[in-house]
């Protein structure tokens, strides 16, 4: 009986050690290394990090008296941006610590030594390495359904951030890992793949107007995040097609390719105890990695050709232009819509006119006004009337800052040629007071600032309670 039990039970033990054993070692490393960085309180961290930033953000956004009023898409815009780059901050230092940590802790040794592939070791790190992005695009959600307020964009935002945002972290946590195998510290490896990051972060700040120009133009679509950054915003806020911005999808496709294809087919296998990669030759000129820039200079030089003054003054033309609002008294936060209406008076048709609107402060103390952040659109363009015809016009003022104003609309015919001028019309004012008015749950978005961080910090506090629970009751098991 007891020989029979014991033929029966040996197969059924090597069944279940065969069946505890099929499992590949990437996904055993992904699953150890998922629960050091949520059990252990690294991911959950940061994510209670990201979620204070993006709380204090959007709270501002919502309810400062000189943003509160930003068009939703610019709005949803900025708060994807700041996602975007957190997140890449946050793929940089997670993949940095990802193999020089084991290695400063004397723990990459044992890792080393199982019978397994250093491609598999180094998969199973950098698919755990990425989680904390979809966590935090997750947490984004919330921010960005309120500030949208119902407008279209959401849906565009949600998709496109978490293409961009996988395409960057992909690229920023192999970056991460590169310095990592390199290096001998976590000091090392977080210095080196932070600079790199912030080297491809900084040119996101900068003004436009330093991005023009041909040059400019090549090292935006060069740098991933920057070409990110672009993409975004043609596609979210100017609602340009995907077709006109292939030049910009370039190199987010490109740069998570490359890294991860050097980290896992070139560096993976090489892997070892003692940092570095070893070169494959062993001359000075094997050791040197040659970096081809390619640089085209190519400058447009234009001279400016000082043309003769016309001779004849402009004339007056018959178009007039008229608002249909004398004047308003309303809140902070309280949007304006009013009509312009433009008529060509004359009996020849006109040229293509332009209408621009301008908005002055009355009062000489007062901050002096940018029309361009009051209003999404403040010039917009007519064809050629005929005798007779007009043509209504929509305008809208976010009105940002209290005080007292007038708004007024300028008419401008196209000059006939480079030679002419035209004669400018200007319309009636539009008086317009603002009276301030503060919210303390502006656009309904307090509940998330406040909630999100404050349930991943009880989540936080929890896992830190049960673990000392089991340790205290594995403790005492032994004693």
């Amino acid at each position: 009986m007891s020989n029979t039990t014991l033929d029966v039970g040996q197969p059924r033990v090597a069944q279940r050690a065969e069946r505890t054993t099929t499992a590949p070692t990437w996904w055993i490393i992904f699953v150890r290394e998922l629960s050091d960085m949520w059990v252990g309180g690294k991911g959950l961290i940061l994510i209670f990090i990201y979620s204070v930033l993006m709380g204090l953000l959007s709270y501002v956004l919502a309810s400062n008296s000189e943003l509160s009023l930003i068009p939703p898409k610019e709005m949803v815009f900025l708060i994807l941006q700041t996602a975007l780059l957190v997140g890449g901050f946050i793929a940089a230092i997670v993949g940095a610590d990802s193999l020089s940590g084991e290695r400063e802790r004397a723990t990459l040794e044992a890792l080393l030594l199982t019978p397994s592939s250093r491609f598999q070791i180094v998969l199973g790190k950098l698919l755990a390495a990425i989680t904390p992005w979809p966590v935090a695009m997750i947490t984004t959600i919330p921010y960005l359904r309120t500030l949208s307020q119902g407008d279209e964009v959401f849906g565009q935002a949600i998709f496109w951030g978490f293409l961009f945002g996988t395409l960057l972290t992909v690229g920023y946590t192999g970056v991460g890992m590169l310095a990592s195998i390199w290096s001998a510290s976590n000091r090392t490896s977080l210095g080196l793949s932070l600079l790199i990051y912030i080297l491809c972060a900084l040119p996101v700040q900068f003004p436009g107007n330093t991005q023009t120009g041909v040059m400019g133009r090549f090292l935006k679509a060069l740098n991933p995040m920057e070409a990110v950054d672009h993409a975004l915003e043609k596609l979210l806020v100017n609602n340009r097609t995907l077709d006109e911005l292939t030049t910009y999808l370039r190199s987010p496709i490109l740069m998570p390719l490359l890294v991860v294809g050097v980290l896992l087919l070139y560096a993976a296998p090489r892997l070892r105890l003692d940092p570095g990669i070893p070169w494959p030759t062993r001359n000075k000129a094997g050791r040197i990695t040659s970096i081809l820039l390619l640089v085209g200079l190519l400058s447009a030089g234009f001279v400016p050709v000082t043309r003769a003054q016309a001779d004849a003054t402009p004339s007056q033309l018959p178009v007039t232009i008229t608002i249909d609002t004398t004047a308003k008294v309303v809140d902070s936060g309280t949007p304006i819509l009013f009509n312009t209406v433009v008529k060509n008076n004359g009996t020849q048709a006109s040229p293509p006119l332009i209408v621009a609107m301008n908005i002055i402060n009355l009062k000489a103390e007062g901050d002096v006004v940018d029309p361009e952040d009051w209003s999404p659109q403040r010039t917009q363009y007519l064809e050629a009337l005929g005798p007779g015809e007009t043509v209504e016009s929509e305008w809208r003022i976010n009105t940002i800052l209290g005080g007292d104003y007038m708004v007024y609309m300028v008419l401008i015919p196209t000059p006939d040629s480079p030679e002419a001028t035209s004669w400018p019309q200007t319309s009636a004012g539009m008086h317009l007071t603002v009276n301030i008015v503060v919210s303390a749950n502006p656009s309904g978005i307090t509940p998330y600032a406040l909630g999100m961080p404050m349930v991943l910090l009880a989540l936080i506090l929890f896992i830190n309670y049960y673990r000392r629970r089991t340790i205290d009751r594995g403790v005492d098991a032994i004693a």
